[in-house]
């Protein structure tokens, strides 16, 4: 009876900090969006004006929201920023769109960048290996949302006006950001527009780096010997991407969960790719949650209907799915094989959408 006490107790106490750890970052993800909506409004005039001297169009929108995810690793926050910027009037609707779909392009960042440590802190094989999850993450982003960020860009309107009335209709009963208005109101009379915007955007990725800090102090045995087992069915598996990736509202969590798991061979190739399409799909909830949590419909209805467009891409990849696999394995087997192949791959994911930014 006593060891089961202390049992409990010992559990209740490992838990404490996670559950601390993960209220205060949903605390502070709040103030963050709350802050970067008031430094928005009250810089929209400047704001407005430094975007169409500089982001003048949809694709140096698009090439600018790619480049910035890969500075921050982390494409919610500059989805966040973007879906602020549309609701205080400073972005179109298709800029948003664009944004939110470069926010995807860049997002395979996290995933590289994962797989590069693990190859400093093992160094059992060679860093094409390491990085191998990361470039098969980029091949199967770019192949759902470059596709998508055409077709969507085309048919936004009629989406937007299929998911407009959906939009108007969700409501935050609660509205929890009005807590901390007072504060953030304070914050950018005090510090200034900019100031303000920057303390925002720092808020925002230490809320999401704190959350993730506090998934990685939870065991993972479960999900590797219950859940990942499972990666042998491609809707199970895709399944699977979305609702971690929804729930945790980390790609760095859902996907890099698995990056030892693949580089050590105890994931095939074919069952990491349904899942890291689940993930693609579920990353952009949060953005969903941002836009409710703004009060914006409109800003909503953009955010569904770039999930609506890649949920039909990925739906098609997964029913043709051999075929699709087939051609993404090739990529991938000839990029590996080749340094210099994959050096020219890596460097074109930078200068792409540095072309984007720079030219007319």
């Amino acid at each position: 009876m006593d060891s089961n006490r202390e049992s409990t107790l010992a559990r209740v106490r490992n838990s404490t900090p996670v559950v601390v750890g993960a209220l205060g970052s949903i605390l502070l993800f709040l103030f963050a969006v709350q802050l970067l909506s008031a430094s928005t409004e009250a810089g929209a005039v400047p704001l407005e004006r430094f975007f169409r001297r500089h982001v003048d169009g949809s694709g140096q929108a698009l090439g600018a929201s790619w480049l910035a995810t890969y500075a921050l690793t982390n494409g919610s926050v500059v989805a966040a920023l973007a879906v602020s910027l549309f609701e205080s009037g400073i972005l179109t609707a298709t800029q948003l769109f664009v944004m939110l779909a470069g926010s995807r392009l860049g997002g395979a960042a996290i995933v590289l960048l994962i797989g590069a440590l693990d190859y400093v802190q093992k160094r059992r094989y060679s860093f094409s290996d390491a990085t191998r999850l990361g470039v098969l993450t980029f091949l199967v982003s770019h192949s759902v949302y470059l596709p998508a960020t055409a077709l969507g860009s085309l048919l936004l309107p009629t989406l937007q006006t299929g998911f407009g009335g959906a939009s108007e209709r969700v409501e935050v009963a609660a509205h929890p950001l009005l807590v901390f208005a007072p504060a953030t109101s304070a914050i950018v009379d005090t510090v200034g527009i900019g100031i303000a915007l920057v303390v925002a955007l720092l808020a925002l990725f230490a809320s999401l780096t704190l959350f993730d800090r506090m998934l990685k102090r939870i065991s993972t045995d479960w999900l590797r010997t219950r859940l990942f087992r499972r990666f042998r069915h491609k809707w199970v598996a895709f399944a699977l991407g979305v609702l971690i990736t929804g729930v945790t509202t980390s790609v760095a969590f859902s996907v890099g969960v698995v990056v030892p798991l693949y580089n050590r061979g105890y994931l095939k190739r074919r069952e990491v790719v349904p899942y890291v399409l689940g993930a693609n799909i579920g990353t952009l909830f949060d953005t969903a949650v941002i836009a409710v949590l703004l009060e914006s419909p409109s800003g909503l209805s953009v955010v569904l209907s770039l999930i609506a467009v890649a949920t039909v891409i990925t739906t098609g990849t997964l029913v043709w799915f051999s075929t699709y696999f087939r051609v993404i394995e090739t990529v991938q087997t000839r990029l590996l094989a080749d340094r210099w192949s994959l050096i020219a791959f890596l460097a074109s994911l930078v200068v792409f959408p540095l072309l984007l930014v720079l030219l007319p």
